[in-house]
């Protein structure tokens, strides 16, 4: 769903007009000079952070120097303007940057080394994540992408990046019982082991 802006404009919009809000920008995407609203549910939030838990579990066991970033709200640079994945992991020093520095801002999308979006079936977003954020995220080279699903059954599809073609290959999708088996790679490798199942447990 497309918003206007708080000043009474009407779009295009940029960056510095989605940050400039009094909200600054909380609950929104930047796509193609347009305000998207997000509008996740309590299912769709638990599955995130089931999946934001799942990976700082893996990285911290392997003492990966990344930062796992869920909750919706970290912005990340893309061809369209702004993203807010669900979760992400990028470099340590790259959030460092972003978040105390604030140089920039944004955490630029090429530094991204997963991305996972969580769907939520029948919502505005669910074409966006399944189509559009898949040609948007490999254009920027981002090695993989997960869509995670917690309805109807909890299942993973995990696509990796042809660096050739600069498209996605699913490679795996896992469903409740079964093991999703990923590695992501950073300074160290992350071995990621979970059944989605646990998407939906409480």
């Amino acid at each position: 769903m497309s918003v206007a802006h708080g000043h009474g404009g009407f779009g295009p919009y940029t960056a510095e007009d989605l940050h400039a809000r009094e909200d600054e920008g909380r609950g929104l995407e930047l796509e193609d000079g347009w305000l998207i609203e997000l509008s996740p549910s309590a299912p769709h939030n638990w599955a995130a952070r089931q999946v934001q838990d799942i990976l700082q579990e893996a990285a911290t066991d392997v003492k990966a120097s990344v930062f796992i970033a869920g909750g919706g709200e970290w912005e990340i640079s893309t061809p369209a303007g702004i993203r807010k994945p669900d979760v992400f992991v990028v470099p340590r020093s790259v959030a460092r940057a972003s978040i105390v520095d604030r140089n920039p801002v944004v955490i630029p999308g090429i530094e991204v080394l997963l991305v996972v979006e969580v769907v939520s079936p029948g919502s505005g977003s669910e074409r966006t994540d399944r189509v559009r954020k898949l040609k948007e995220y490999a254009t920027l080279g981002i090695p993989q992408y997960w869509l995670a699903e917690f309805a109807p059954s909890p299942s993973v599809q995990i696509f990796a990046l042809d660096d050739a073609a600069a498209t996605y290959r699913r490679v795996q999708t896992v469903g409740a019982g079964n093991l999703v088996d990923a590695k992501v790679e950073a300074d160290t490798t992350i071995t990621v082991r979970f059944d989605p199942r646990i998407l939906t447990e409480f």
